[in-house]
């Protein structure tokens, strides 16, 4: 792509075009196509092994096969604004980062190749992921979404809807038949989360899908992934056509960058989006994607803890009465549908006290919980999701939505279960958000028939 951002191949000169310049431009002008018959940017470095055997997952998360020229075991960091070229005509590969860059394009290889993608890109946050899936919308088209939706996405919605000419649904995703009522030709896109943050419900994205695709073949179904990751889901081999999500969270692991994701399977729409990002030039640094490279291939042992960890928590606070919201619990509504779409239950979950003081002290009295916003970092956060990451979102529209103000939301971390476990205990008996008896504790606004039965 020029360095002047038009997005455009460069086209032959005339005589003062050389020989090896024309084929170098030529070369520009229709893209390099890789093992896998993928129409990607090129790359000193494809993701894929060279025989184009599938390994499992925990594999191609780690694998990558490189040649770079110095047989490098870590994807090099090209950290450069720009590229020289071999003629005046330009036509080389790379020309400048905001178009392209070598450890973006191997991050992006490697993403598809794990998200069962024909295509990724990888942009500076997960809101610049949807703000450029956004950008295909043209006003007077309807958009179809959640009524629990995370803050920022809620936030950019309302935006477009005010200033844009965008007509947006909120509706109940658990329920397709809601779906169903206001889906109709002129709906453009449906923006799904499972599980939703906070309230972590479940949207069924193949019934969902196939609505939409029935009303309007042309309907755009994108599904934020971020609270499972490629590892636990891929919304397009369901019927999903874009799936997106924030790299800053389980595939990065680290907290110390901020990435956005968007992978598709259509060539056609990968190039669509791929315009924005080239022409507003949010296009990811050399120095985060070798970060978020890194983060990736420790995705799963992370992952594996973080689930096992979130499992005996969210069983540990609903033994002792309180109100728990986890797909790895057989007592949510979704159980099964859940899991007959994903493969593990996630690392976040949210739990009810009743009282929305008693919950600010909880969340101030946890210790090895921090109190910050996102989630998907080795280490535990607690937050009051209303206060933080969803403050954005008015009250009298979060009581619309049944968004409990006194809700906590916990996104666990790596480390020790049984520590875990302790701080939050003591974290709900110095708060005063149980009963101490002789025979253990028991939520002190826990319903009566719950309270019969006080665990240990």
């Amino acid at each position: 792509m020029s360095a002047s951002g038009s997005g455009a191949p460069n086209v032959p000169g005339n005589s003062s075009t050389t020989g090896s310049g024309e084929a170098n431009v030529l070369k520009k002008a229709f893209p390099h196509v890789d093992l896998d018959g993928h129409n990607l940017p090129p790359s000193p470095a494809p993701s894929s092994p060279h025989a184009g055997r599938r390994y499992a997952l925990a594999t191609e998360l780690v694998y990558t096969d490189s040649n770079d020229q110095y047989n490098a075991s870590s994807v090099p960091i090209y950290q450069s604004a720009t590229f020289k070229q071999s003629s005046g005509g330009g036509g080389g590969e790379y020309d400048y980062t905001r178009s392209g860059n070598p450890t973006r394009t191997h991050l992006e290889r490697h993403l598809a190749k794990i998200m069962s993608a024909q295509r990724a890109l990888v942009v500076s946050s997960g809101m610049a992921a949807l703000d450029v899936i956004t950008r295909l919308l043209r006003p007077g088209d309807e958009v179809i979404t959640g009524d629990d939706l995370y803050g920022g996405s809620h936030r950019l919605l309302k935006y477009l809807s005010t200033n844009g000419g965008i007509i947006v649904h909120h509706v109940d995703t658990t329920q397709p038949e809601k779906v169903s009522e206001v889906v109709n030709s002129k709906t453009a896109m449906v923006l799904l989360e499972t599980p939703t943050n906070p309230l972590i419900k479940i949207a069924d994205i193949p019934r969902i899908a196939a609505l939409a695709h029935e009303a309007n073949p042309n309907c755009l179904v994108a599904v934020d992934n971020t609270m499972l990751s490629p590892l636990l889901l891929n919304p397009l081999e369901l019927g999903a056509d874009i799936v997106y999500e924030s790299g800053t969270k389980f595939l990065s692991g680290h907290h110390d960058l901020m990435a956005g994701v968007i992978a598709v399977n259509d060539s056609a729409l990968g190039e669509r989006l791929y315009f924005p990002i080239n022409a507003s030039g949010c296009g990811l640094s050399p120095f985060d994607s070798w970060l978020l490279m890194r983060g990736v291939k420790t995705l799963k042992v992370r992952m594996d803890q973080q689930q096992s960890n979130a499992q005996r928590i969210a069983e540990f606070l609903e033994s002792h009465g309180f109100k728990v919201r986890y797909p790895g619990l057989r007592s949510h509504p979704q159980y099964e549908l859940h899991h007959s779409m994903a493969r593990g239950s996630g690392a976040v979950l949210s739990f009810e006290t009743g009282d929305v003081e008693m919950s600010e002290r909880i969340v101030e009295s946890a210790k090895l919980w921090a109190i910050s916003v996102s989630f998907g970092c080795v280490n535990s956060l607690i937050s009051m999701p209303c206060r933080m990451s969803h403050a954005s979102i008015d009250a009298k529209t979060r009581a619309e939505r049944a968004m409990p103000e006194d809700l906590i939301r916990l996104c666990v971390g790596i480390e020790d279960a049984d520590d875990l476990i302790d701080d939050l205990r003591r974290a709900l008996v110095q708060a005063g958000a149980v009963n101490v008896t002789l025979d253990g504790f028991h939520a002190a606004n826990a319903s009566v028939d719950s309270q019969a039965a006080p665990a240990a």
